[in-house]
């Protein structure tokens, strides 16, 4: 059958076909002279729906393959499934709200996965939302830590039960935030853009940052366990249903979920600074994060329709400011980081662990 559209170039450079070459022999291991007729990917929610997209137009252009399974695990769970080894079993692609992490990767050569390809496929704000029905004023990361930590600054067990406890500028309702769970990369980037930045506000934090790191990350990340913080699972939709049926409380997700659910939910303005596209592409937006996925090399040549996929999702159409994923939400990365990264996906350039 005619291809719908010209590929980029389907194999890396001849320095890592030989690793390639071994990695599709293994995971053939076992199969009688097949390979997978599916591409499979696991990760992010918040990058669930750009995936999802992209799946659903590949499978429209290239109509000789099998439309992607695209499945939301978490960018913790995600990365373990995509680190847990080589075959038709293990997931393809990983999607990741945050980078990956050394110790992932240190995990993946364990179980054999050899050469991972990042692609940063977009920018994204990670927002504090309200229901269209609120009028929460803005907050600080400060607000937000003393909030939610389970021992603020380290002067013992947060007794804050109103915003206004926390805050005397802030509403007199009860501190109620329903957010990602600990497997959830968004989780990862709260604590990174919220609690940690919340926490370093007080100077005896950033002492303590130098002198005892354990110490420090335990007082700011830790989240209290009371109620004020309500896990929401890892549907980023589940949220925006739960602050909208409860408009005293506040949602955590990503940009794109407050622009596809704009008719019901709104930003909370962070440093006085709102959560726009323009803000979050120029990072004036606080909580700005890039995303992620992760290609594993090894199976690049034994998926059928691998490097067309790739092909598809880093096309300027596809993740440019006028692409489609752009009505998704996705805010484009800066012109560099996308030929850079189009580049890595079609060469297969492999990542480098000493850069984490």
């Amino acid at each position: 059958m005619k291809r719908a559209r010209t590929a980029r170039a389907a194999f890396p450079s001849v320095a890592s076909a030989a690793g390639l070459a071994v990695g599709a022999a293994l995971f053939l291991t076992g199969c009688s002279g097949c390979t997978r007729t599916q591409i499979r990917i696991v990760g992010s929610s918040t990058v669930y729906p750009f995936t999802t997209a992209v799946a659903e137009q590949f499978a429209r252009a290239w109509p000789q393959y099998a439309a992607p399974i695209v499945e939301s695990t978490g960018t913790g769970g995600g990365i373990k499934l995509l680190c847990s080894g080589v075959g038709q079993q293990f997931p393809d692609i990983a999607n990741a709200s945050r980078r990956i992490k050394r110790s992932e990767v240190e995990d993946c050569v364990k179980h054999g996965v050899k050469g991972l390809v990042e692609v940063q496929i977009g920018l994204d704000g990670l927002v504090v939302a309200q229901s269209r029905k609120a009028n929460f004023p803005g907050v600080s990361e400060r607000d937000i830590y003393r909030a939610l930590a389970a021992n603020p600054f380290g002067r013992g067990k947060n007794t804050a039960r109103t915003w206004a406890d926390v805050n005397p500028a802030l509403p007199d309702i009860r501190i109620e935030v329903i957010g990602p769970p600990p497997t959830s990369g968004t989780r990862d980037s709260f604590n990174e853009l919220y609690m940690v930045k919340g926490c370093e506000t007080e100077p005896a934090m950033q002492a303590l940052k130098k002198s005892d790191s354990d110490s420090f990350n335990t007082i700011c990340n830790r989240i209290r366990e009371d109620g004020a913080y309500v896990e929401g699972g890892e549907n980023d939709n589940l949220i925006v249903q739960k602050i909208v049926a409860n408009p005293n409380s506040l949602g955590v997700f990503g940009f794109s979920f407050l622009e596809e659910n704009s008719d019901k939910v709104k930003d909370v303005p962070l440093n006085g600074v709102p959560a726009t596209y323009e803000n979050i592409s120029t990072f004036k937006y606080p909580a700005s994060r890039a995303m992620f996925f992760y290609v594993k090399a090894q199976h690049v040549r034994a998926v059928r329709g691998m490097a067309e996929f790739l092909d598809e999702f880093t096309r300027d159409a596809t993740w440019g400011p006028d692409g489609y994923l752009s009505r998704r939400g996705l805010v484009a990365s800066p012109v560099e980081a996308r030929k850079r990264y189009a580049a890595a996906a079609r060469d297969l350039t492999l990542l480098d662990p000493a850069v984490l």
